[in-house]
C-alpha cells in the first residue's frame, strides 16, 4: 500500500439538495422544499459523524455524488472530502464502482453508506471497521429489508449483481450471497432510513438531541 493512503475509506452516497429531486417520498408531507431542506439537514449530520469518526481514527472521506457539480458540493460541504462523481448504472453498479475504485488506490477496508440513516453515528462506523479487521463483509441491516451500511476487504463483484434494489429483499439476497461464496459476514444493529412521512418523527428527534 502506498505510504500516503491511510487503511480505511468512508465512501458517502448524496445527491445534491435540489427540490423536488431528493426524498420524493417526504413531499406529501412537507412540499418539495421541505423534503429538500431535510435531506440537506441529514447529509450535513451524516458528514458531521463521519467526520467525528475520522478524527477517533484515521480514515479518508470520500463523497461520491449526483446533481450539482463539484464546485457547487463542496461550497456545500467543505474542502475536506475527496469528491467523486457517481457513474451511470442502478445502484449495484454503482456501489461496484465507488468499491473498486477505493481498493485499487491502496485502501485495505472500505465502507459504503447514504445520508438518510440518521441514526448511523460515528461509533456505529467505528464498530464497523473494527469488524473488518476479521471479517469479509459488514452489514448494517435496516429495518425496510435493505441495509444503511456495507462493508468489505475487497471488491467481492457478485454482491452486487442481481440484487432486487429498493425492496425489502436486499438484505436476504446480499446475505444469500455472501452465505454462498463462503464469506464471514458481521451485522451492525438494525436501523431506520427516513423515506416516507412517519419515519419523519426519528429524524426529529435526532436532530434535537444533535443540538450542540
Amino acid at each position: 500500500m502506498p505510504t500516503n493512503v491511510v487503511p480505511n475509506c468512508l465512501i458517502i452516497f448524496a445527491r445534491y439538495p435540489e427540490a423536488g429531486k431528493v426524498k420524493t417520498r417526504l413531499m406529501p408531507a412537507v412540499g418539495p422544499e421541505g423534503a429538500a431542506r431535510i435531506y440537506r439537514e441529514m447529509a450535513e449530520h451524516t458528514l458531521n459523524q463521519a467526520r467525528a469518526a475520522a478524527q477517533m481514527q484515521a480514515m479518508a472521506l470520500q463523497l461520491w455524488f449526483t446533481g450539482g457539480s463539484q464546485e457547487s458540493l463542496q461550497h456545500w460541504l467543505g474542502q475536506d472530502l475527496t469528491y467523486c462523481p457517481q457513474p451511470e448504472g442502478d445502484l449495484g453498479d454503482r456501489l461496484m464502482f465507488a468499491f473498486r475504485s477505493v481498493f485499487a488506490a491502496g485502501h485495505r477496508a472500505a465502507i459504503a453508506i447514504g445520508t438518510d440513516c440518521p441514526a448511523l453515528d460515528s461509533a456505529f462506523l467505528l464498530q464497523a471497521f473494527e469488524a473488518l479487521t476479521n471479517h469479509d463483509l459488514v452489514l448494517g441491516p435496516a429495518t425496510d429489508g435493505g441495509y444503511y451500511l456495507i462493508g468489505l476487504q475487497r471488491p467481492i463483484p457478485e454482491l452486487f449483481q442481481g440484487i432486487a434494489w429498493s425492496t425489502a429483499d436486499v438484505l436476504r439476497q446480499t446475505a444469500a450471497v455472501a452465505d454462498g461464496l463462503g464469506l464471514t459476514r458481521y451485522h451492525l444493529p438494525s436501523l431506520t432510513d427516513v423515506d416516507h412521512p412517519e419515519d419523519l418523527e426519528l429524524w426529529r428527534q435526532i436532530k434535537e438531541t444533535a443540538k450542540p
